[in-house]
């Protein structure tokens, strides 16, 4: 099994074996069940579905409900597919836990979330532009805009792909080879170094 689904708890720090200070975040990586099996007979690929965060029945759809009903499981919020061969003894129902997955050996992790949505932001914040500059030679309100953004004559027209001003943040965002700190498998806590995309209690997918 590859990895499992997650949720961000928030960040603290400990101390390493050498006494300094290591920035870390803690994660709550699982229970999760395991709700589907593809198989390359049937679905062209082979993967394992597993689904998160119990909820009630009345926040899952109709669809949804009968998916989790012929798994034999409990509504959950979260479903993902990650690729594996699973020919080791998996079934519907089974749970995973962060000690199946993340043992004590395993030293770095990969964790795919969602950045945390910054709305519509300027060159300056959104591409790191450092503005016109000083307000000589007749600059006015100038200080934060792009400037230049193309020719007159040709081609007349702003090439596809300038960085400009725009939507930023709320994409899926992959951190690779994040350091295992610790792992509390009584509390389904995994603690990696350093920092991992998205809010407090946004979802996760760790990558083994």
């Amino acid at each position: 099994m590859p990895g499992l689904i997650g949720k961000k708890i928030g960040m603290t720090s400990v101390f390493g074996a050498d006494g300094k200070v290591i920035p870390c975040t803690v994660i709550e990586a699982g229970p999760c069940v395991v709700t589907q099996l593809r198989t390359v007979e049937n679905d062209g690929y082979a993967a394992v579905q597993l689904a998160y965060d119990e909820t009630t029945e009345k926040h899952a759809s109709k669809a949804l409900q009968g998916h989790f009903k012929k798994a034999g499981v409990n509504p959950q919020r979260k479903l993902a597919e990650f690729a594996a061969d699973f020919a080791q003894e998996l079934k519907l129902g089974d749970v995973l836990t962060v000690a199946d997955i993340f043992p004590e050996g395993v030293s770095f992790v990969d964790v795919v979330g969602t950045s945390k949505g910054k709305g519509f932001q300027g060159v300056v914040k959104r591409h790191g532009f450092a503005g016109v500059g000083g307000q000589t030679h007749g600059q006015h309100n100038r200080l934060r805009h792009p400037g230049s953004m193309g020719a007159s004559s040709w081609p007349s027209r702003v090439f596809p792909g300038m960085r400009m001003a725009g939507h930023m943040g709320n994409e899926r965002v992959k951190v690779f080879n994040l350091k295992v700190v610790k792992v509390i498998p009584e509390n389904n806590l995994l603690v990696v170094k350093g920092s991992v995309p998205g809010a407090k209690g946004s979802y996760l997918m760790l990558e083994a």
